[in-house]
């Protein structure tokens, strides 16, 4: 029949809209590729500065017409990757909402609850036919792109993976951080993004002691500062105050990378901010440690809830950067959606 045939030839063109290669490059439309590199597209965007999707970052910008982000993520990137990393490409930062054309295709980044400047894309062609990618997000913070196809991150895909904490973890946090420092230093270790954050609620509570912290963690912070969060008060680690502070165990918060949880303040309290951590909001991992499920991620129900809510023809679930092959299954179980996990 005529009509069926121009309804599979639409579905085709739907389904051929996205993919994620083997590199973990993340394809939309016909210009895009995120957070990888890929040979064939002349458009690169980073989501955000994270590792994980800054792979082949130096040959896109040798070999893309543009590569896009936000402001904040470039600022990080050339903090955590060197102030030349991103010299030698058409880098073209773009607002959140603000829409770049190519072609016949406008591509747009939009807010995502994650780490500062991260970004959700999405790309538009002439036809209407809309194609989305989360990125790595939140969903409480999140607004959903409805899309025609959509590309959802599945870090937390499982069913296993669900906070259901009767309490705000962010309240217990600054309790935790308050009751230590009657006692002297509380130290926090998490990854670049979830220090900030954890920098921001506390000053938020009007916890008013001095934050110290390394070379890397402090520009880091810098940058978060310049582009509008609220951190308090910041402290290089290796100035005398910093150091005397730290020696004669006084009242401050000292925030280093969880890399270097093995090596720094084995003897003070400690806070590890986890995302890896479901059966409750805080366990005690050791003497005077304890781990706090803060997490940048949505778990299991927000990722099936974004999708809900979506309302896509077809899902690709990540399966580059997490396991996104149960997620894919439990979208085609519990909502009816076509989802599968790419790469294979």
């Amino acid at each position: 029949m005529p009509g069926s045939h121009l309804k599979s030839k639409v579905q085709r063109q739907l389904f051929a809209n996205a993919i994620v290669t083997k590199r973990g490059a993340v394809l939309l439309g016909d210009s895009v590729a995120c957070d990888a590199f890929d040979e064939n597209r002349p458009l690169r965007v980073v989501t955000h500065a994270h590792a994980d999707h800054l792979g082949g970052l130096r040959r896109s910008l040798k070999t893309c017409e543009k590569v896009l982000m936000t402001k904040p993520t470039r600022d990080l990137i050339r903090v955590i990757e060197g102030p030349d990393a991103l010299s030698g490409g058409a880098v073209k930062t773009l607002d959140y909402g603000k829409p770049f054309k190519y072609g016949n295709e406008r591509i747009t980044l939009v807010y995502a609850d994650h780490i500062i400047g991260a970004a959700q894309v999405l790309v538009e062609d002439s036809s209407g036919v809309k194609v989305a990618y989360t990125g790595d997000f939140r969903i409480d913070g999140t607004p959903v792109l409805e899309c025609d196809t959509l590309v959802v991150e599945a870090t937390y895909g499982t069913p296993s993976c669900k906070r259901n904490f009767n309490l705000d973890v962010r309240e217990l946090l600054v309790s935790m951080v308050e009751k230590q420092l009657r006692h002297g230093t509380v130290y926090v270790f998490g990854y670049h993004g979830k220090l900030q954050e954890v920098m921001n609620i506390l000053h938020n509570a009007d916890v008013n002691v001095p934050f110290i912290m390394p070379e890397r963690v402090f520009n880091l912070s810098k940058v978060c500062q310049q582009h509008g969060m609220q951190l308090g008060c910041l402290t290089l680690s290796t100035k005398e105050e910093a150091r005397e502070m730290l020696n004669e165990n006084l009242p401050c918060v000292a925030f280093y990378h969880m890399n270097c949880r093995g090596a720094i303040g084995l003897d003070a309290y400690r806070i590890c901010v986890s995302g890896w951590e479901f059966k409750s909001a805080c366990r005690q991992i050791g003497h005077k440690e304890h781990i706090v499920a803060l997490s940048d991620h949505s778990d299991f129900d927000g990722l099936i809830e974004y999708v809900r809510r979506a309302k896509p023809k077809r899902v690709i679930t990540d399966n580059y950067r997490s396991s996104g092959e149960q997620l894919a299954r439990e979208i085609n179980r519990r909502l009816g959606i076509q989802a599968t996990a790419m790469p294979k």
